[in-house]
């Protein structure tokens, strides 16, 4: 019995933290800072672009973490007020990136356009990241499904960032 309580001793000592898996160096990644609501996109071993974002009215809205790409949609449907893709009252825009932030199926938290464009760069949103139209757009063919999402308030630049999860050499 004691020997018993010991090893549970020293297993509850034990981190319980998951490593996240590593980004592999070249693959398209994307990096949302919070701090400035700035989202880069890293791709071919350096950063591609880093575009203006909306994110959460307060920092617990948007997740923070490492997060995968689950689903895609042009003219998403918005489920919560039963409005159709493409119609203008659609607060998602004309494209959804969803990934799984807080054990989510990518279909809750998700990048995409807005119909209220002056909004991108603000802390506006119920917990997705806002992007306007032409760049949600652009992104939303360079990333396929399966790549990371990195959500994060730092003051590291984005160079830096994709190097410490070695999407950049």
């Amino acid at each position: 019995m004691k020997w018993i309580l010991s090893l549970l001793l020293i297993l509850s000592m034990l981190p319980l933290q998951v490593q996240a898996q590593p980004i592999n160096t070249g693959d398209p990644f994307i990096i949302i800072n919070k701090a400035n609501n700035k989202l880069a996109f890293i791709d071919d071993n350096a950063v591609q672009e880093i575009l203006p974002v909306g994110t959460g009215k307060s920092q617990e809205l948007t997740p923070e973490g490492l997060f995968t790409v689950k689903v895609k949609a042009v003219n998403p449907y918005y489920r919560k007020k039963n409005i159709p893709g493409g119609d203008p009252r659609n607060p998602l825009g004309s494209r959804w990136i969803g990934f799984d932030a807080r054990n989510t199926d990518g279909r809750i938290y998700g990048i995409h356009g807005t119909n209220q464009p002056a909004s991108v760069g603000k802390y506006i949103s119920n917990g997705c990241v806002r992007m306007h139209k032409s760049d949600v757009e652009r992104l939303y063919e360079k990333v396929p499904i399966g790549s990371k999402v990195l959500i994060t308030i730092s003051n590291e630049d984005f160079k830096t960032l994709a190097k410490k999860y070695g999407a950049i050499k």
